[in-house]
């Protein structure tokens, strides 16, 4: 059974790491994960083997696309990669074809997935099942109407379900999306998305950070790195307060943050602070963690949440989707929202101070699905067996 998964990360890289951890899930499977962003290099699994389309980024306001690669025309780049992703499809000829968020984003990347979709439907029926991968919140849109007009059309033209990665009993879809009743394939809820915490790699990380006896440790982080600097400024400078002493504190900066901000945070370093790009077992090391202080994004929300660990969230201000997650989430799990007065370095330390309380990690939400990702990998199974449209 083959699968050809599509995922276009266009500024930080919450949705790459979350296709990647459904694609990690679908052993058995043939796994064709098609990126085209900038470039994330991280091991994968023998099943998957992946396709890097030329990379298109968005900038911070979301204002247009752009070359990875500021040699490369953009136009001749777009022709290059509609071209590359037909011949693919055409080439695999996959059981269940999967693309990550389209209709409900990516909409400045019709130019090569209309054409994909069209192909798949000239084929005989059920030759490949088509299925959208969505995130628990859709961000805002200017028109409402408009924009749920075209996702609906989409979806009863092309696909055959819609995955979306949330537990229902925390945010259901129609809560960003007001016309279920007018989609007319299946809408399946897969619980939340992220891998677990190993155990043995926990207990090595926590020993790896070398605490004196009466420290704790925070671990601050900005996800790609795009947005987020400034918060991590914040965390740094409240540790180096007085009032936060006995800290421990690890700054994880993403791959994609400007020069100019990275100097600024490793200026701010010392023997208590340390400051790096990546952490390859996150979720682990959150973990051995006291205290995340982080973005409020859908992987690191989820993160936080299966590592149990008490937490500082900053919604991304660009749009309301991470100011809900973390809204939703706070009222069941130790999680605090940060606003921009709370940035200020005695502020934060002592919101800081009240986190680290022990009575805060008594709150959990045990029964929260995260299972999302083997829970993908079954549901998808057992569509491709029936070899008609669920």
């Amino acid at each position: 059974m083959k699968i050809l998964i599509y995922c276009q990360h266009v500024l930080g890289v919450g949705h790459f790491f979350r296709t990647l951890e459904l694609a990690r899930a679908m052993e058995g499977f043939q796994v064709i994960l098609v990126t085209g962003g900038g470039q994330v290099d991280v091991p994968l699994p023998n099943h998957i083997r992946q396709v890097r389309l030329e990379g298109l980024m968005m900038d911070r306001n979301f204002s247009g696309l752009h070359c990875v690669n500021p040699a490369k025309d953009l136009e001749e780049v777009k022709q290059e990669r509609k071209g590359q992703l037909l011949g693919l499809m055409k080439k695999e000829d996959p059981d269940l074809l999967l693309i990550e968020l389209f209709p409900f984003g990516r909409r400045a990347f019709r130019f090569e997935l209309i054409p994909m979709l069209e192909y798949v439907k000239s084929l005989p029926e059920g030759r490949c099942k088509v299925v959208c991968s969505l995130r628990d919140i859709l961000v805002e849109k200017s028109d409402p109407q408009k924009y749920e007009t075209r996702v609906i059309e989409a979806l009863n033209l092309w696909f055959d379900a819609v995955l979306i990665h949330s537990d229902p009993r925390l945010i259901k879809l129609d809560a960003t999306f007001s016309r279920l009743d007018q989609i007319r394939v299946p809408l399946v809820y897969t619980g939340f998305v992220t891998p677990l915490p190993d155990p043995d790699t926990t207990r090595r990380l926590w020993q790896a950070a070398g605490l004196k006896p009466g420290e704790r440790f925070i671990v601050a982080s900005a996800g790609g790195g795009n947005v987020g600097a400034g918060l991590l400024r914040a965390a740094a400078r409240a540790v180096k307060t007085k009032a936060l002493g006995d800290i421990r504190l690890q700054i994880y900066t993403g791959p994609y943050m400007e020069l100019e901000e990275k100097k600024a945070l490793h200026d701010l370093a010392d023997d208590r602070i340390q400051v790096q790009e990546f952490a390859k077992d996150f979720v682990s090391l959150l973990a051995a963690a006291d205290l995340s202080i982080s973005l409020a994004g859908y992987n690191t929300c989820m993160n936080i949440v299966a590592a149990k660990v008490p937490s500082l969230v900053r919604p991304f201000a660009q749009n309301r989707e991470q100011r809900e997650r973390a809204m939703n989430l706070a009222r069941f799990t130790p999680m605090t929202l940060l606003e921009d007065q709370d940035l200020e370095p005695l502020r934060l330390s002592r919101i800081i101070m009240e986190a680290l309380d022990p009575q805060e990690k008594r709150k959990s939400l045990p029964d929260l699905d995260i299972s999302g990702a083997r829970n993908t990998a079954d549901w998808l199974k057992k569509q491709i067996k029936k070899g008609t449209t669920p």
